[in-house]
């Protein structure tokens, strides 16, 4: 396929540049390649970004992504990147009712401090020690796994060897999570803290036999070879302006308000057609790679286009003036807040969130989970916040399906963003409302996102956080060796619809630049 006459051939062109896309250009430029990268926004990073959402207020909030655990040292390392994680002091708090007293559990600092925790809930030793041999699994499970993102796919048989446990294999890649849970532990609220990490952006029940919630826990237990979840230092907008840095650094071209509207290949050369605010204009390349969702991908080569994915999430930014006490007082709301505050995650109100949402209607109690950016992390917050003791909230609804939002997005939000605010509420001393800080206008610093506002404004299909379902990290048919190939041969797909994408980690970046260098 010729070039058209005044247009620009490169090495590779890539389209879209949120994380992904920067990493997958970092490394091609690196090794030599002329590389541009199309962005349809005016700024690079998709929803990896930090932004000032409440008028004249200096907080810095990771707006959509906002903890890091699948993004690998190994990229950090190569690409030089000036970027670091911290991780939180503690793990999670999880309040609830018992025996009409205010009470919760704490996991973390001290083994010994959390095995109380334990106790003092369940009236035992037991779960404590059903915790540390399930987690324990887990853990070698992810230092087996982990590194292989990074490298060719292995098959499923590979990678059951390499697991090297028939009994881990089993518990996370054969039979619902549902079964190990309710075969390990016994106290309802320890079954849903665990489950938890099944449901992160993902609309299945406990016992799906599509497995799609085992998938999604395998990837929130395998980060870094331990499944810690960590503070991005500088919030989220400091990685992805780290790797634009260093793409740039090493040559690549990245020009923002760029959108591509149409990739024309015969398999050895392609085209990117691409629109701007002055017209249109036509980019050459030997490979293109899509840091796009498939639905994008399909629509621009004119494809068949895949099933449509569903997002099930309500993500909720807020700064507060102060953090709220809790009506369990003997928890510093210091440290509640500081890793992930359950709300309303019971096992039991888990499957009724989902049962209620998969009949169509909203959750009567809505499962959400926040953590406190700016515990860990200050210097998102301008100095004169940080010294009057301002702290941001982040928080991630569960089991609200776009399908719900379809006749009145905004309506719905509303409804919904009241009705989760009120689950927090029953288990706080104060109402969140009366520590909300307030911007220029006088409003409440209070910002949700459905599905559907997250489609609008990101392009994610169906407001899906990864882009479509998440799939097994072993090879399947028509997967290819690095789980970025598509049907036509020059063109990859390097975004979170990519074998082994999802969550902030760059490994579809790092993967499809892998398979353009030849590795």
């Amino acid at each position: 396929m010729p070039a058209n006459e005044g247009t620009r051939t490169y090495d590779a062109v890539i389209v879209g540049g949120g994380h992904n896309g920067l990493v997958a250009a970092a490394y091609l430029a690196r090794a030599g390649r002329s590389v541009l990268l199309l962005e349809r926004l005016g700024h690079t990073g998709g929803a990896a970004v930090s932004s000032r959402p409440f008028a004249g207020v200096d907080a810095r909030l990771s707006r959509y992504s906002y903890l890091v655990s699948l993004l690998p040292d190994k990229i950090v390392q190569d690409l030089g990147l000036g970027f670091r994680v911290q991780g939180r002091t503690v793990s999670s708090y999880t309040p609830v009712e018992r025996g009409g007293r205010a009470t919760g559990l704490l996991v973390g600092g001290d083994e010994e401090r959390t095995r109380r925790a334990f106790a003092e809930l369940t009236g035992s030793e037991s779960e404590f020690t059903a915790w540390q041999r399930f987690y324990g699994m887990t853990t070698e499970v992810a230092r087996r796994v982990f590194p292989t993102l990074t490298e060719p796919l292995p098959t499923r048989a590979a990678l059951r060897a390499r697991v090297a446990d028939e009994r881990a294999w089993r518990t996370l890649f054969e039979e619902p999570i549902g079964v190990a849970v309710e075969e390990n532990f016994h106290d309802d609220l320890v079954r849903g803290v665990v489950l938890t990490d099944a449901l992160i952006g993902t609309f299945a029940d406990a016992h799906d036999p599509s497995l799609a919630q085992n998938r999604c826990f395998l990837y929130h237990v395998i980060g870094g070879g331990t499944g810690a979840w960590d503070v991005p230092v500088g919030g989220m907008g400091a990685l992805t302006d780290a790797l634009a840095g260093a793409a740039r650094a090493a040559g690549a071209e990245i020009v923002t308000g760029h959108e591509a509207i149409r990739i024309d290949t015969d398999g050895r050369t392609a085209e990117v057609t691409y629109r701007t605010a002055h017209g249109e204009g036509v980019a050459a390349a030997r490979h293109v790679l899509v840091n796009a969702s498939p639905r994008e991908l399909a629509a621009l080569t004119g494809d068949i286009a895949p099933e449509p994915a569903e997002g099930a999430q309500l993500k909720v930014n807020m700064l507060l003036k102060r953090l709220p006490r809790l009506k369990d007082s003997s928890v510093d709301p210091r440290e509640a807040f500081a890793g992930t505050f359950h709300i309303a995650e019971g096992y039991q109100q888990l499957a009724t969130a989902h049962a209620q949402a998969a009949a169509g209607e909203l959750p009567a109690a809505p499962p959400s989970e926040i953590y406190c950016h700016s515990l860990t992390d200050p210097t998102i917050l301008g100095p004169d916040l940080a010294a009057r003791g301002y702290q941001t909230l982040t928080l991630f609804g569960l089991h609200t399906p776009a399908r719900l939002f379809a006749h009145d997005n905004d309506a719905v939000r509303e409804e919904l963003l009241k009705s989760t605010l009120a689950q927090l509420d029953a288990h706080l001393a104060e109402p969140l409302a009366d520590c909300l800080a307030t911007d220029d206008d006088g409003r409440p610093c209070i910002e949700a996102k459905t599905p559907l506002d997250l489609d609008r404004d990101l392009g994610l299909p169906g407001g899906n956080i990864f882009h479509r379902a998440l799939t097994w990290p072993y090879a399947q048919d028509g997967t290819g060796r690095w789980g970025v190939e598509t049907r036509h041969a020059n063109v990859l797909l390097c975004g979170a619809g990519a074998v082994r994408g999802g969550g902030v980690s760059g490994v579809p970046g790092h993967n499809a630049a892998m398979a353009v260098l030849g590795e």
